[in-house]
């Protein structure tokens, strides 16, 4: 990793110092980090882990030593920012009221705290439906009662009814216990948060009564609204969510379903980009229409390695043998949509992207999600003791996503913030910008940002100006900048030195 820092040092571009002609004012330019992984909530790669990984799993696959189309070997979990694990319930929880999360022995658990040891936030999908799958509710459920039904394809495994009151007040128990742990935006990215139908993709659902359609829906977005108040909550913006079939013309009610959960706070992902016969028109124009409202998070549809005949896409774009069609393919949909995260999927996905498509990895880096820096800071160099400092600030998203302050869990959770360090090193002042809004940080429009931070109590001398996004809840650095790491002390950006004066 210290290497891989290094490297990522030795490319990074430097910054450029302006002086402006004012002798009591100075303008600071920085210049934009396109190379370093910024290891920052809701963008970036997500690493996609299926339900029977294990430490042992990622060792065998190379993870930690993957060969790239440059001729170089990396780590995967060195590009990535979040590690997704779509799962099962009963792996979480496979005897009533006994989680993993409180047996350190346990598989998940040692393969989660692997993925924090690598730096990476965790998310979630919670799947119950058996169907093509092994057992995915904890059988506690069944033998208490809850209506269910076997896989005529796998007769040995069970899935629940969602409309059943049994299973609902099992997993309303279960999700509240999981978000007593779990409900912390500083270890969990997203939690994907339907997980009901065929591998929990919103679609193919089973009811006991297809008129509870609505209900249920309203029920698992809800449970999900009120017990992850501080993670954001994610939603499948299929065209027949909910429903019990999984491929047809988009059903009536889709969009106000979807509607419903996007105003509960929810934000988008789809499983299908780069399928152009699934991800249609109509899930294109619904992704358009929560732009910049709402963050998408993509996930690729074609298995290149598997059974997924690729080449039969109707659009022509991929060759039979030729992964690295489907990468650009994918490439392209996520940029149309601006998504905020990509996905790194099990096995050779991930090596088509690194061994094929490694330059198309190194530009979501530099341009995918969100990415923000200061390309200027004007300051005073002199103000009177106990005066204002005036500053102006111009801020720049280079990514094609952006910043979700404005999403509920985060309720504008990161802010501009301002520092002065003294001689000693030590900061003895802090403001924030609370006007400042990231979510409104677009690519292509600088916004330009304006405070006057009341230096009352400070003594005379001389002070470094620092600059960082901030959490306003401690006031400390929280969102990596795209500048030059060697510019940054602490996450603070050392903008240049000013004088109080008497």
């Amino acid at each position: 990793m210290k290497s891989l820092r290094l490297f990522f040092l030795s490319l990074a571009v430097a910054s450029a110092l302006t002086a402006s002609a004012g002798p009591r004012q100075r303008t600071v330019s920085f210049a934009a980090d396109t190379v370093r992984v910024l290891r920052n909530p809701l963008t970036g790669w997500v690493l996609y882990l299926g339900r029977n990984w294990d430490e042992q799993s990622y060792a065998r696959l190379h993870y930690d030593s993957i060969p790239t189309s440059d001729g170089s070997v990396v780590d995967v979990a060195d590009y990535a920012t979040t590690c997704y694990l779509r799962t099962s319930w009963a792996s979480m929880e496979p005897e009533e009221g006994r989680y993993f999360w409180n047996d350190p022995q346990s598989r998940l658990y040692k393969l989660l705290q692997s993925m924090r040891d690598r730096g990476l936030r965790l998310a979630f999908r919670i799947v119950v439906d058996a169907r093509d799958q092994g057992q995915n509710t904890p059988l506690y459920v069944r033998d208490a009662g809850a209506r269910g039904f076997y896989d005529a394809n796998n007769p040995k495994v069970w899935s629940p009814y969602p409309d059943d009151s049994v299973f609902q007040a099992k997993y309303a128990k279960f999700l509240k216990a999981f978000a007593g742990k779990f409900n912390d935006i500083n270890v969990v990215s997203f939690i994907d948060a339907y997980g009901l139908g065929k591998w929990g993709e919103a679609h193919g659902v089973k009811y006991a009564d297809y008129a509870n359609k609505h209900k249920v829906f309203d029920w698992i977005t809800s449970l999900y609204q009120h017990t992850f108040t501080n993670v954001p909550l994610i939603i499948n913006y299929h065209r027949l969510v909910g429903d019990t079939i999984s491929w047809a013309a988009p059903a009536a009610d889709s969009d106000s379903l979807l509607c419903s959960a996007i105003a509960k706070g929810y934000s988008l992902r789809h499983d299908a980009f780069g399928m152009t016969d699934y991800y249609k028109q109509w899930e294109r124009d619904f992704a358009s229409r929560f732009l910049f409202r709402r963050p998408v998070i993509m996930e690729g549809g074609w298995i290149t390695g598997g059974h997924h005949r690729y080449w039969r896409d109707s659009s022509g774009r991929y060759r039979e043998g030729h992964s690295e069609d489907v990468r650009a393919g994918e490439m392209a949909d996520a940029r149309q949509a601006h998504v905020n995260m990509m996905d790194f999927r099990i096995g050779d996905e991930t090596v088509s992207w690194f061994g094929k498509a490694f330059s198309l990895v190194r530009q979501f880096v530099a341009h995918g999600g969100y990415r923000l820096y200061p390309s200027s800071v004007s300051y005073d160099t002199k103000v009177k003791a106990g005066g204002q400092l005036h500053v102006v600030s111009v801020w720049n998203n280079i990514g094609w996503g952006y910043c979700p302050t404005n999403i509920p869990q985060w309720h504008q959770k990161y802010k501009i913030g301002y520092a002065l360090r003294d001689s000693q090193g030590r900061i003895v002042k802090q403001w924030t910008d609370a006007h400042s809004d990231l979510s409104t940080w677009i690519q292509g429009n600088p916004v330009s940002n304006t405070a006057a931070l009341p230096t009352r109590g400070l003594p005379r001398g001389r002070y470094h100006l620092l600059t960082a996004l901030i959490d306003v809840g401690n006031g400390n650095p929280a969102l990596e900048m795209a500048v030059s790491e060697d510019l940054l002390r602490d996450g603070w950006l050392d903008v240049g030195l000013l004088t109080l004066t008497r």
